[in-house]
């Protein structure tokens, strides 16, 4: 009777961190896809809203002071705001799967020319979800500005 009641309780306790480990994935990718949704709204809601906003404030054709400042104002205040929040969603994403985010990855930039030196620089999450929502947001202007934009490049 001894033996069973020593092994039932570390059963209980592998039982339970497997059953919180398979609820929390769920909540875990929610997070990472909520991380991307918010950084492709910083790169690509936030500046085409506030130029929207300020195109409809204004109700002349002259050019004035008040909508550029709006707009320089307005996107990086909005962007440090958005930011903050993705920041935010990173450190809940950290505790709900119980260790840190980082992962273990070398980006191209952080490589010696040489290759003689390793780094122990670790990509978190979030930058790894804003390197891809930046080349999203890059693509998607180019093929707006090349395909549907209808603007003649000189020469």
């Amino acid at each position: 009777m001894g033996a069973e009641g020593s092994t039932h309780p570390a059963e209980q306790v592998e039982d339970r961190s497997l059953a919180r480990a398979i609820a929390e994935k769920p909540a875990a990718l929610f997070l990472v896809l909520l991380m991307a949704l918010g950084s492709v709204f910083l790169w690509l809601c936030i500046p085409v809203g506030w130029i929207w906003i300020a195109s409809h404030v204004v109700k002349t054709t002259q050019p004035t002071l008040g909508p550029y400042l709006l707009i320089l104002v307005g996107v990086p205040l909005s962007m440090f705001i958005v930011g903050k929040l993705l920041y935010r969603l990173n450190h809940v994403y950290e505790r709900l799967t119980g260790h840190t985010s980082e992962m273990k990855m070398q980006l191209p930039w952080h490589r010696s020319l040489r290759g003689e030196r390793s780094t122990r620089r670790r990509t978190t999450v979030l930058e790894l979800v804003m390197i891809w929502s930046v080349s999203v947001a890059l693509v998607c202007f180019g093929i707006w500005f090349f395909l549907f934009a209808h603007a003649r490049l000189p020469g």
